[in-house]
């Protein structure tokens, strides 16, 4: 496979690659940013080698300087880096992977390697308490209650907040509307989450409306 071409993905952007040989150890420095959240979590290195086992594993991996081989992040302690997309710099001398980790990305323990909480919108934190509310059954918990009763409540409690929301916007009081509003989104992302989707999803909709 050359410099030029690699085998269509749409992880990729177009079917180029990177060229490696603007380089003498023909490395190519990557960017990794989280691709939900938009945090910078690490730089490395890649060769053609690890682009391409990044490309079919979708698992990002790296050529590691110190060790002199292939090193995919997370391989050892299973904090993996899982590929969504790959972009090319105007130059195409430098890579930005947006991933989703699968835990801490440094060897410290931290988020990230610039020492940062990796955090997005409170939404977004939302959805993990959520979801974590859901996985443990934490005992008490009114999302873990909800979950218990199944979609049919699930779904109920949403319409019964939406017409909530709809009175309150007929009235003067601004405090009670955004309190309605703030319930409907709450139940909303529990409602996502039971059907097994998240706000990411229902955003790539809406960004691909937006495009046409």
């Amino acid at each position: 496979m050359s410099n030029h071409e690699r085998k269509n993905s749409p992880l990729g952007d177009g079917g180029l690659l990177p060229d490696f040989n603007k380089f003498p150890d023909k490395l190519i420095p990557v960017i990794v940013q989280d691709a939900s959240t938009n945090k910078v979590l690490m730089l490395g290195y890649m060769n053609e080698a690890a682009y391409n086992k990044t490309m079919v594993e979708e698992k990002v991996t790296f050529f590691s300087r110190s060790k002199q081989r292939l090193w995919t992040k997370g391989e050892t302690s299973g904090n993996f880096l899982l590929l969504k997309e790959i972009l090319h710099d105007c130059d195409n001398d430098c890579i930005l992977i947006k991933a989703n980790p699968a835990g801490p990305v440094c060897h410290t323990g931290a988020d990230t390697c610039f020492n940062e909480t990796n955090e997005g919108s409170f939404l977004y934190q939302l959805e993990k308490i959520i979801r974590s509310r859901k996985e443990t059954k934490q005992e008490g918990s009114y999302v873990n209650s909800l979950f218990e009763k199944g979609i049919n409540k699930i779904a109920q409690k949403v319409g019964e907040e939406a017409v909530e929301v709809v009175i309150e916007a007929k009235d003067d009081n601004d405090e009670l509307f955004k309190n309605e509003a703030a319930d409907l989104l709450f139940h909303y992302l529990i409602l996502l989450n039971a059907k097994g989707f998240s706000l990411t999803d229902v955003e790539q909709i809406l960004r691909l409306r937006h495009k046409k």
